[in-house]
């Protein structure tokens, strides 16, 4: 079979500016770690300003920034002191705008993350509700008295570790934290606080924001019961007390998607806005699709089950598929294969393969997946996790676990932009992590000069999928294949597309059914001999 890649005929679909979202790519921001504009080693938003261009370059859609808000650091900005401002430490309110702007001009939308199951305890709220039990903020957290003996009021364990209650002295009661005892549970039964979320919506939406991503929204209520959580049956890995627990009272709450229509209503009301849940735990699924269901629900859900998988399969992919396979009623999937929050696919996956191969092949995957697709900073460059040495580490997942996971700090380093420059372009500072020296070979700089690059591959990938109305809104069907061997249509209006992977180390047969034209291919020889090599990924057309 030939494999000479022939260039499609089908022309774009004609943008539906209400439904911007549906189909498209979103690249992810960790401001931190982007770019430093001032030189304290520490990413900023002016320093995303900057660097919109490289981001604009790549065809994308959106941009996901993760928080910039006044917050405490804790847990790196998602212990919000304040909704309504940036961090010192990425600039100001004027910043923001500015990139707003900027981004607008390059056709960019912005998406920024909310946290609305918990505030710091630095938040005014929390300093009001904290000082009585007759305060007007007083059932703004969720606050409950101790058992007969002092203990807390259920066993509930936070995802940091230890008990997901605080005692404090002044209430004379427990606190509620699923996270850090520095971010206390809100308590969105409360229709008071429910109507204040909305307002620090309602704040960033007059600002111009074109959607938000709701973090950890499945944490956002508990059981006003407090009942204990039962334990999970034995087996799995298990580093931290909450990994013993089934959640199925501090979180996870059947209340919770009466609030979501609440949000859908007021993103409705500004027009052309995108709301997507991120939902992890031991049900993500159910979650998931209550969290979208019909059209007064939040339009998208963004999930685990590629971010946390430690070695990648087409059973994988098919379980993604046949989950969100676009029944009536079904909710739009979101899909990421890196984020902040786990270690980078690359590293994951790629086993005994050749990384940057891995990583074409992976991009090309995503790029065909039913759904919206996130790309994290870094991975249009084939980033590998980075290694912080322990005396580096900042994380408090990673501190209070070491070293039985690898925590989040290898996957947060500095976005390498110059491989000869000091800290790789990202500060004129020590940054606030160690840039990874296997990194520099792979800064934009030497991809930007290297027309085989990943960087140059991810674009034409970008540009594949925007070119295919099929690839965006079409249908997704899985064919019956091999084990190792991954095969699905898309399809949409008449346009077909078979999209193949080798998923194994080992070569497979495959050959292409006739009528098919191959439009793109990766880590494929001009020749297949009816083989397909490991980290092969092709799309085809039938004429």
């Amino acid at each position: 079979m030939s494999l000479t890649v022939q260039p499609s005929d089908v022309p774009p679909a004609a943008s539906d500016a209400a439904e911007w979202w549906r189909g498209a790519v979103i690249y992810q921001v960790y401001p931190r770690s982007f770019a430093d504009s001032n030189g304290d080693g520490v990413g900023d938003l002016q320093g995303v300003t900057g660097r919109l261009d490289h981001i604009a370059s790549l065809g994308v859609d959106a941009v996901w920034l993760s928080p910039f808000f006044t917050s405490p650091m804790k847990d790196f900005g998602y212990d919000v002191s304040d909704y309504r401002d940036v961090d010192p430490v990425f600039g100001a309110l004027a910043d923001f705008d500015a990139l707003i702007a900027r981004a607008h001009e390059l056709g960019l939308k912005i998406i920024i993350d909310l946290v609305f199951a918990h505030t710091s305890d630095q938040h005014a709220w929390f300093h009001e509700s904290r000082q009585s039990r007759a305060n007007p903020r007083a059932d703004w957290y969720v606050w409950a008295d101790a058992k007969a003996d002092g203990a807390p009021p259920s066993n509930w364990q936070s995802v940091f570790g230890g008990p997901a209650w605080t005692w404090d002295a002044r209430r004379g009661q427990y606190y509620m934290h699923n996270f850090l005892p520095e971010q206390p549970q809100l308590n969105l039964h409360l229709a008071a606080v429910q109507d204040a979320l909305l307002d620090v919506a309602r704040f960033w939406l007059d600002r111009g924001v074109d959607g938000f991503r709701f973090d950890a929204i499945n944490f956002a209520m508990h059981d006003p019961q407090l009942r204990d959580n039962p334990p999970l049956p034995p087996g799995g890995k298990r580093t931290r007390p909450f990994d013993f627990q089934d959640k199925v009272h501090n979180q996870s709450q059947p209340e919770i998607p009466d609030f979501l229509k609440r949000v859908r209503a007021l993103t409705d009301s500004y027009g052309g806005r995108f709301s997507v849940a991120e939902v992890a735990g031991d049900h993500p699924e159910a979650e998931m699709q209550a969290f979208t269901a019909g059209e007064e629900h939040l339009n998208s859900a963004y999930g685990f089950l590629y971010l946390y998988a430690p070695t990648f399969s087409d059973q994988l992919a098919r379980q993604g598929a046949e989950t969100w396979h676009g029944r009536d009623g079904q909710g739009w999937p979101s899909w990421a294969f890196s984020n902040h929050d786990a270690p980078r696919a690359v590293s994951r996956w790629a086993g005994g393969r050749d990384p940057r191969a891995f990583a074409g092949m992976a991009m090309l995957l995503l790029m065909c997946l039913r759904g919206n697709v996130f790309i994290y900073q870094g991975e249009e460059l084939a980033l590998p996790q980075a290694e912080v040495p322990f005396d580096r580490l900042v994380d408090p997942e990673a501190i209070a676990n070491w070293p039985q996971t690898l925590g989040r700090d290898g996957a947060r380093t500095p976005m390498p932009w110059s491989a000869d420059q000091p800290h790789a372009g990202f500060s004129t500072a020590e940054p606030w992590l160690p840039v990874d020296p296997r990194h520099l070979a792979l800064a934009v700089d030497r991809q930007e000069a290297d027309p085989s690059s990943m960087l140059h591959l991810t674009r034409r990938l970008v540009a594949l999928r925007k070119a295919h109305p099929a690839l965006t809104r079409g249908e997704m069907r899985l064919l019956d294949a091999p084990p190792g061997l991954l095969c699905f249509e898309r399809a949409l209006a008449g346009e077909r597309l078979l999209c193949v992977f080798n998923t194994v180390e080992q070569a497979l047969d495959w050959t292409a059914p006739d009528g098919w034209r191959v439009i793109e291919a990766v880590n494929l020889p001009e020749e297949s001999g009816g083989r397909l090599p490991p980290t092969a990924g092709l799309v085809l057309a039938l004429d």
